[in-house]
């Protein structure tokens, strides 16, 4: 019987697979890639579970953010109970939605005094610089305690706080830098960013720009569509991440179609 893999039969090397991503590698992407997510409080008046829609980013290390204001029942609901869980949805425009992945993250939802949640946030949702500064409204984060990820049918997982965030302990340097390199990476090289969201990420084009950077990767945004583009090592300091943004580039631009 002929061998289905010609490469094999012809002794041609082939390139290796990649291999699958672990459910936590998946629900934080899922979580970086978000714009949108359900967030569910408890009722202060009587108890019964509360979901509304919020917008979303996620910190250096990965605990998601939010910028809510006082009048809203799920803020008015977290002051008398922080507990609160987020469904981030990556199904898309899927056919069969419960075919795609989603995680729910379960914790307790406090106002943030993380020095980097308002820049992430706002590159995330640049409209939202006309009203993050009002006095009702503020950054809030949600500490992970647990979740909940499905990554399709069959594969449904626990995961804990360290399947959900990255340490970045050692990487000081590069959380201090991040916004002054992502700032940098839009303002001068935004033809690298085109290529990184169409030729790596296969993503339509447009006005691509970046929002987030951490040791795992970064994040891009066009018009409601995300992009999660992974490192192919960890960075802990800028000059890392600059070898590393550049290895993509190049390696986006070896891989262009030939017009």
């Amino acid at each position: 019987m002929a061998d289905s893999n010609p490469g094999a039969a012809s002794g041609t090397p082939q390139p290796p697979q990649a291999a699958e991503p672990t459910p936590g590698e998946a629900a934080r992407k899922l979580m970086r890639r978000a714009l949108k997510g359900a967030l569910a409080t408890l009722e202060a008046s009587s108890g019964h579970p509360y979901a509304s829609l919020v917008t979303l980013a996620t910190d250096v290390d990965g605990t998601p953010l939010l910028l809510i204001s006082t009048l809203a029942l799920h803020t008015q609901n977290l002051k008398s109970d922080p507990r609160a869980s987020l469904l981030f949805d990556g199904t898309d425009a899927a056919g069969d939605p419960l075919a795609g992945g989603r995680v729910t993250v379960i914790g307790r939802a406090q106002k943030t005094q993380r020095p980097t949640a308002r820049e992430r946030f706002l590159a995330r949702h640049p409209h939202a610089r006309g009203y993050a500064d009002f006095p009702d409204f503020a950054f809030y984060e949600l500490v992970p305690e647990r979740a909940h990820f499905i990554g399709g049918f069959g594969r449904i997982v626990d995961l804990g706080p360290d399947d959900l965030l990255i340490g970045t302990a050692d990487a000081a340097e590069l959380v201090a830098a991040q916004a002054d390199i992502v700032s940098h990476m839009n303002e001068d090289h935004s033809a690298a960013i085109a290529l990184y969201a169409t030729v790596l990420a296969g993503a339509p084009g447009g006005p691509w720009r970046m929002t987030g950077l951490d040791p795992e990767g970064f994040d891009l945004v066009c018009d409601g569509m995300t992009c999660r583009l992974a490192f192919a090592n960890r960075v802990t300091t800028p000059d890392e991440a600059r070898r590393e943004l550049v290895a993509l580039a190049g390696l986006a631009r070896d891989r262009q179609p030939l017009r």
